[in-house]
């Protein structure tokens, strides 16, 4: 059977996607930060809303809808500020304390709204719609149809961030008894809601300069 992409092209994309996924952004510090706070169940429902803000990026590459946001600077930078914005909240709660209450008896963030805070930050990222349209671009081949290419890379891309988000929640949940002590939950509340606030900024900084142009 003649796969959509050839192996030694999936092979190339892969190495370069796994670089990507591994790196240090929101969606990790959202999985470690919703598992550490209400457990695996809500730590797996963060994770499934980084695969649905991706197949929600695949969707609009295949449509050719990226294309057109990527090419309005405008509208590239209303999800800059979107995006931004909606990390600075979810920071500013951190900060404050209302999204990092460290309880090994029961849930405080639960599975519903981890899902959608995630699928929310991962599709109102801009730097994930240049994944779409600067890393997979170089992968398809001219030759053949785009789409169904695009769909199996789409889908390579999700099975490196399953296989390396899923371990990452249950670290967390493993240390979540060592971290229920009041004062390191003040400092985690502290730290990740400053990263978020950070990312946040970084997004509009980078990205929203076509609101101003």
């Amino acid at each position: 059977m003649d796969l959509p992409v050839a192996p030694a092209t999936l092979l190339a994309f892969l190495s370069v996607a796994l670089a990507i996924v591994i790196s240090p952004g929101p969606d990790t510090l959202l999985i470690l930060r919703n598992t550490l706070n209400s457990g695996t169940r809500t730590g797996m429902a963060t994770v499934a809303g980084v695969q649905l803000g991706l197949v929600g990026h695949t969707a609009l590459a295949a449509l050719g809808l990226s294309v057109v946001i990527a090419s309005s600077p405008r509208l590239f930078g209303l999800v800059a500020l979107a995006g931004g914005g909606y990390l600075g909240w979810l920071g500013l709660q951190s900060f404050r304390g209302g999204l990092m209450r460290i309880d090994t008896a029961g849930r405080t963030v639960g599975a519903g709204a981890a899902l959608r805070d995630a699928m929310l930050t991962n599709l109102l990222n801009p730097k994930v719609i240049l994944l779409f349209l600067a890393l997979m671009p170089g992968f398809v081949d001219p030759a053949r149809a785009a789409t169904p290419q695009l769909v199996m890379l789409a889908l390579a891309l999700l099975a490196i961030n399953i296989v390396w988000q899923v371990p990452v929640a249950l670290a967390a949940e493993a240390a979540r008894r060592q971290l229920s002590r009041p004062v390191v939950q003040r400092w985690i509340n502290r730290l990740t809601g400053a990263i978020l606030m950070g990312f946040g900024v970084l997004l509009i900084w980078d990205h929203g300069g076509g609101l101003f142009g």
